[in-house]
């Protein structure tokens, strides 16, 4: 399974990709407006110049931020053309008149992450449409009471039937256990803030064995008493 970093900032991009711990990025429009006001546009230059100074051309979700389907080609090609970046995903929600955006970008090969997606039907819908990704939100499920990890199972096997090349991104993440849970289900990808990574790369008895070993070590470099 591969994580993502579902973040427009650029100090936990950077800290990320130190680490080489990430195969990709994801932003949306709430996450964009959690950082200092600037040019939309430069600050997805910022964070993909990051990803190049690392030499990690990861994939680079980019939501379309128009509720209007007509208007979002032309956002999208405007994006593509303006952001100097071989890896720019274009990020799009569900909807009728969203599939035939996401039908028209991957007929001219460029990538789609479908978002907002909540169940089956409209995970098949955004993969025959031509998706390379479909993003499920599973904290948001469960929000309304329902049980995410059926839901990825069931599109997981639906997707391996039709021999669909389309990958199941699961984000909304809201628990470190949610992504050990989403990869058992049958995620390709979890995406989530880089807070769930600090706290996936720490255990009590880590710590305690770390610890155990220096002392041990320790007590053999002090001088033999003769």
């Amino acid at each position: 399974m591969k994580i993502f970093l579902d973040s427009a900032n650029l100090s936990e991009l950077e800290n990320c990709l130190k680490r080489g711990i990430v195969r990709g990025i994801t932003t949306n429009p709430s996450i964009i407006s959690k950082e200092p006001k600037t040019n939309f546009v430069k600050h997805i230059q910022k964070m993909a110049d990051l990803c190049k100074a690392y030499d990690q051309i990861l994939p680079l979700s980019v939501e379309i931020f128009t509720p209007n389907p007509s208007e979002m080609l032309a956002q999208a090609t405007e994006l593509l053309q303006t952001i100097d970046y071989k890896n720019i995903n274009i990020k799009i929600p569900i909807g009728w008149g969203e599939l035939e955006v996401i039908y028209q970008l991957s007929r001219r090969g460029i990538p789609v992450n479908c978002t907002c997606l909540f169940n089956e039907a409209q995970c098949m819908l955004a993969a025959n449409a031509g998706a390379k990704y479909v993003s499920i939100f599973m904290g948001r499920l469960k929000d309304i009471g329902a049980d995410p990890l059926p839901i990825i199972s069931n599109v997981r096997e639906l997707l391996n039937k039709t021999s669909s090349d389309a990958e199941i991104i699961v984000g909304s993440i809201r628990h470190a256990r949610d992504i050990s849970d989403a990869q058992q289900a049958g995620a390709h990808i979890v995406t989530a803030s880089m807070k769930f990574f600090e706290t996936m790369s720490s255990h009590p008895q880590t710590t305690k064995s770390v610890d155990g070993f220096l002392e041990d070590f320790k007590q053999w470099l002090s001088p033999v008493k003769i």
